[in-house]
């Protein structure tokens, strides 16, 4: 039984505190909030603390706060030795305060807190200092998830880059496209069954096998008459941006 402390109340942080408090080969002793309240859906409050005085022994404690507080929260635990590790994708491993031991935990996904999440398709990137520490991470990590890979610190922040490109910006897309729906009149549920069959593609194809669209076609005629359609310059340039990437990927295929 691997004892775990979350330290967090975000959406990553409460996303491991449901699967950690499922999970038969894992005790989660204790999560940290700033605001008890936060939590008190998720766990009795017996197992809520806001005083870091208070945390209780774990075999690892797990912080998922936001980026730039990783390395406060780190230095504010009262102990030493103990194996500590955060769930970001940019930060790297050192940022941690060394008095222990330090690792990452990183799950690459998108979390919100009103959707569930199948944790055991969720990718988990671990790293650690030491190898015993590293085994553990694993041993925890495969406890809830199929998908377990050994990521350095220079891998994973590729990785986080990567995601921005794929998930944020992608869904910046949709947003752009709903509005542009919106103003016009048109029900932006047409489009999920395009949205659903271009995911499904890249599933099964290499994504610059997958592209479609008059880009990729150097069908300049229709690109111009979707840049007199659109009237905002920033979607204008956004337009024009991702045309030229996608015939230069192609171009590069070629």
């Amino acid at each position: 039984m691997i004892k775990v402390a979350v330290i967090g109340s975000g959406n990553v942080a409460q996303h491991l505190i449901k699967v950690f408090d499922a999970a038969p080969d894992i005790l989660l002793v204790q999560a940290f909030a700033r605001q008890k309240e936060s939590l008190l859906h998720l766990l009795p409050e017996s197992k809520i603390t806001d005083s870091y005085t208070d945390l209780q022994e774990a075999d690892v404690y797990i912080i998922s706060v936001s980026d730039d507080a990783i390395a406060q929260v780190s230095s504010l635990l009262p102990f030493a030795g103990r194996l500590v590790v955060h769930t970001s994708g940019s930060v790297a491993m050192k940022e941690l305060n060394p008095a222990n031991r330090r690792g990452v935990f990183y799950p690459l996904q998108t979390f919100s807190k009103n959707k569930e999440v199948n944790f055991k398709e969720v990718p988990l990137c671990i790293e650690s200092e030491d190898p015993k520490d590293f085994e553990l991470l694993q041993k925890l990590a495969a406890s809830v998830s199929d998908n377990v890979y050994a990521i350095n610190s220079g891998q994973r922040q590729s990785l986080h880059v990567a995601a921005v490109f794929v998930s944020n910006f992608v869904n910046h897309m949709y947003t752009i496209g709903s509005t542009i729906c919106n103003e016009h009149n048109v029900p932006f549920d047409i489009l999920k069954p395009l949205i659903k069959e271009t995911d499904e593609k890249v599933q099964q194809l290499p994504p610059v096998q997958a592209q479609t669209g008059p880009a990729k076609r150097g069908d300049n005629t229709t690109m111009q008459k979707h840049l007199n359609f659109l009237q905002d310059n920033n979607l204008r340039d956004i337009y024009k941006l991702l045309s030229q990437s996608i015939q230069h990927y192609n171009e590069q295929k070629l």
